[in-house]
């Protein structure tokens, strides 16, 4: 590939997971794709003020120098409210390939973030680095090879700690912390090295991936069993995107003929097959996602996958290793430091191929110390990866307990 002009091939497989436009400059340094337009600012006029809540949009800057969207509901941001709320700050964190609106593809009634504003919450909505409202740097451009290498570490050591610490200064409260999928790895990474903790109230991990050894998830098996992101890394792709105009446009269509189950079709590969999506959400996830994230965060999750452990980056060189660490293998992130007097709120699917069972069960083990009156343990055995923020249902089996369970710890 070095020198050798433009390579651009489209991959259109049978899960959104396989949907890659790859573009290769003539120096050997690429993306792969061509991203759709970029919006200024966040999503509180096309997602949130059309739906009759008051929205503010927030920039974050981390030690590294990135620049995050942070969209806020504030306390009982409900304008049809009759009461204001008072009640603390909550923090959602989306995992990979998504974005903050991830919290929002549900009708409001169903939606997580809608029903804590109008439970009387502050609400929170973080936008991780390289999706589409937060692709700022201080020195960097967004297409710079040398702003899309970070990887799970980055984001515990910078994202994380930022987003925290401003949520906490403008607040002046302690925050309730959910995550999805990578958004939940996050927060144990972090917490397993005894950061953010002074910072926290409660934690709620919805599909936790804390382990992925045993993941059935078709995609990412293939994707990390044949070193598919270390190849096109080597080729000089630093940016997995799978946000191709042309593509999305034509799964719209595909998506809108009646024998069609997208659901099926673009997520079972890659999540499990989720038991509750309606098609018509489809519409709604591909105007807003996929979102792009760097080759090497892909790469470290493949790292996880073949490995069974959860540790920082590994760079499969002793001596690069000690460079960064003063050791010649990556640290573990000790999921046993999570501090055991911190209320947390656990919910996982039988269904679900990323945060599968038996994964689940090697956190529950490192649980097990846990103060049994400050933990809740759900387990919904229809519910695929997906569900957790896409279904109809996920408001009945677990936004409303989730809520009910925070409203214990007031």
């Amino acid at each position: 590939m070095k020198g050798g002009g433009k390579l651009n091939t489209d991959l259109l497989c049978t899960s959104i997971g396989c949907i890659i436009s790859y573009e290769a400059q003539e120096n050997g340094t690429g993306t792969a794709t061509m991203p759709v337009q970029s919006s200024e600012g966040g999503f509180c006029k096309s997602m949130v003020e059309t739906n009759g809540y008051e929205c503010e949009d927030h920039n974050v800057t981390t030690k590294d120098g990135y620049i995050l969207n942070v969209v806020r509901i504030p306390m009982g941001g409900c304008r049809d409210c009759r009461t204001r709320g008072n009640k603390s700050p909550v923090l959602l964190q989306h995992g990979v390939f998504v974005d903050g609106r991830s919290w929002l593809l549900l009708p409001p009634k169903q939606s997580l973030a809608f029903n804590l504003a109008d439970n009387g919450y502050d609400v929170w909505l973080v936008n991780s680095r390289g999706t589409e409202y937060s692709e700022g740097h201080t020195s960097l451009k967004f297409d710079d090879p040398a702003y899309w290498n970070w990887s799970l570490d980055e984001l515990v050591a910078y994202d994380l700690p930022a987003t925290f610490q401003y949520v906490y200064d403008q607040t002046g409260q302690k925050l309730h912390f959910v995550g999805h999928s990578l958004g939940t790895l996050m927060v144990m990474a972090a917490m397993s090295r005894d950061q953010l903790v002074n910072m926290l109230e409660s934690v709620a991990l919805l599909s936790p991936v804390a382990y992925m050894g045993h993941t059935t998830s078709l995609l990412s098996r293939v994707i990390a069993d044949n070193f598919i992101a270390e190849t096109l890394d080597s080729l000089g792709f630093y940016k997995f995107d799978m946000r191709n105009v042309i593509i999305i446009e034509i799964l719209k269509v595909i998506c809108r003929i009646p024998s069609v189950d997208c659901t099926t079709l673009l997520f079972t590969p890659y999540t499990g097959q989720n038991c509750c999506m309606k098609p018509s959400i489809m519409d709604i996830f591909l105007d807003n996602e996929p979102q792009p994230a760097a080759m090497k965060i892909v790469i470290h999750m493949c790292q996880l996958i073949r490995g069974g452990n959860t540790t920082m980056f590994d760079y499969n060189d002793s001596g690069t290793n000690l460079k960064h660490y003063g050791q010649p293998t990556p640290p573990a992130y000790n999921m046993i430091g999570i501090p055991k007097d911190l209320p947390i709120f656990l919910s996982h699917g039988g269904a679900d191929a990323l945060s599968d069972v038996d994964d689940v069960k090697l956190l529950l083990d490192s649980l097990q110390g846990h103060d049994p009156d400050k933990i809740v343990v759900q387990f919904i055995e229809r519910f695929a990866h997906a569900d957790y923020v896409m279904s109809g249902n996920a408001k009945e089996h677990v936004y409303d307990p989730f809520i009910a369970f925070l409203s214990r710890l007031h």
